[in-house]
C-alpha cells in the first residue's frame, strides 16, 4: 500500500521561496497527496505554481511570528499517514520523500535529513538538482547525518525544525510545539528538549535532503534580539537553564546586552555597525554565529583548535543561567 503523506510548510513573505519549494514537491518520486501552509501574514498567498497535489492554506497570524503555533497548525490538519515539515526557503530534491519513507519504516519517532545551502543566484535559471547537489554546501556550525543509513541523534539539542518528518500516529500522541514561544528563537529546541523527555527518539537519516534558498540574513539574529531574550528565559522557566546560549554570548560580546543576576538585560538596541558585522552577503552560502564571535575575539577563521573549542563552548555555557551574585 502506498503510504500517504502529507508536506507542511510555514510561511511570512518569500513568495518566490514558497513557489520553489512547490516545484521541488511537484518533483518528488514519491509524491504527497497535500501541500499545507500555515500563512503567518494577513492574506492567503496567489499565483502558486500548478502542481499535482492540492494546497491548503491555513492563516496563522499574530503581532509576532507565531511559528510554534503554525506548525501544530499545520500538523493537525494534515490527513497523511506520515507528515514532512520543510521549511519555506528550503527546495526539497526529488527523493526527499521517498528517503524520509526509506528510514521511517519500522521504527517511531523524529527524523531529521540533510540541508546543503544554495549560494546566491543558484536558483535563477530553474531548478537544477544535480548543479545544487555540487554547489550546495554543509553548515559548518551543525551536526549532520551519517554517510548513510540511519544514527540516533543523542543530543536533542541538534533538533532543527528546518527539515524533518514524523508519522502522523508519534505527531498526535506526542508533545507539541510549546505556543508560549512567539517571535523567533527557542521553540525548535524546547520541542526536541520535550520529546527527549517523553523518551521519543531523534534520528539522522542520510537523503531526505533540502536545498536552503539564499537570502540575507543576520547570524547572530540582532534583528530577533527581543525574542530571543524573551524565548531564552521561557526556556528557563520551564528547563531550568536558557538555550540559545551561543547567540546569547555573541550578544554579549557585541554589547548588546549584559548577563545579571537578575536576568539578560538589554544595554543597547543593534545599529547599523551591528547589521554590518552579523549580516549575510552575497559570496556566503550562510550566515554564522560563529564566524562573528571569531572577528570580535580577533581570532582567525582557521584558528579552531581543541582550546579555542572549548573556550568558547566554556564562555557559551556561561550564558546558560544568570550570574552569580
Amino acid at each position: 500500500m502506498t503510504i500517504r503523506v502529507s508536506a507542511l510548510t510555514i510561511a511570512s513573505g518569500r513568495a518566490a521561496h514558497l513557489a520553489n519549494v512547490i516545484r521541488g514537491l511537484s518533483r518528488q518520486s514519491h509524491p504527497p497527496v497535500e501541500l499545507i501552509i500555515g500563512v503567518m501574514q494577513d492574506s492567503d498567498y496567489h499565483d502558486l505554481p500548478d502542481c499535482p497535489f492540492p494546497i491548503r492554506q491555513i492563516r496563522v497570524t499574530a503581532p509576532e511570528m507565531p511559528l510554534a503555533r503554525a506548525r501544530n497548525a499545520v500538523a493537525d490538519a494534515a490527513t497523511g499517514e506520515a507528515l514532512v515539515f520543510v521549511d519555506v526557503d528550503c527546495i526539497p530534491d526529488p527523493d526527499f520523500i521517498r528517503s524520509y519513507l526509506d528510514r521511517m519504516t519500522g521504527r517511531h519517532g523524529l527524523f531529521m535529513g540533510e540541508v546543503l545551502y544554495l549560494p546566491q543566484g543558484a536558483t535563477e535559471e530553474g531548478l537544477d538538482f544535480a548543479s545544487f547537489a555540487r554547489i550546495g554546501v554543509k553548515h559548518s556550525d551543525r551536526q549532520g547525518p551519517p554517510a548513510a543509513g540511519i544514527a540516533p541523534c543523542g543530543d536533542y539539542r541538534w533538533f532543527w525544525s528546518l527539515n524533518f518528518a514524523m508519522w502522523r500516529a508519534d505527531w498526535q500522541a506526542g508533545p507539541r510545539f510549546d505556543e508560549t514561544f512567539t517571535g523567533y528563537g527557542g521553540e525548535d529546541t524546547d520541542f526536541g528538549r520535550s520529546l527527549s523527555e517523553a523518551g521519543i527518539p531523534i534520528w539522522w537519516i542520510a537523503g531526505g535532503r533540502v536545498f536552503h534558498q539564499y537570502h540575507p540574513h543576520c547570524m547572530p539574529p540582532i534583528h530577533h534580539i527581543d525574542s530571543v531574550i524573551r524565548n531564552a528565559e521561557r526556556f528557563a522557566e520551564k528547563w531550568g537553564h536558557r538555550t540559545m546560549e551561543h547567540w546569547l554570548h555573541a550578544f554579549r560580546l557585541m554589547g548588546l546586552i549584559e548577563n545579571t543576576a537578575e536576568g539578560l538585560r538589554v544595554l543597547r538596541r543593534p545599529g547599523p555597525d551591528d547589521f554590518a558585522l552579523c549580516q549575510q552577503h552575497g559570496h556566503m552560502p550562510y550566515a554564522n554565529s560563529r564566524r562573528v564571535i571569531d572577528r570580535l575575539q580577533q581570532v582567525p577563521q582557521d584558528a579552531r583548535g581543541v582550546t579555542r573549542e572549548a573556550e568558547v563552548a566554556r564562555d557559551e555555557r556561561a550564558m546558560l543561567m544568570p550570574a552569580a551574585r
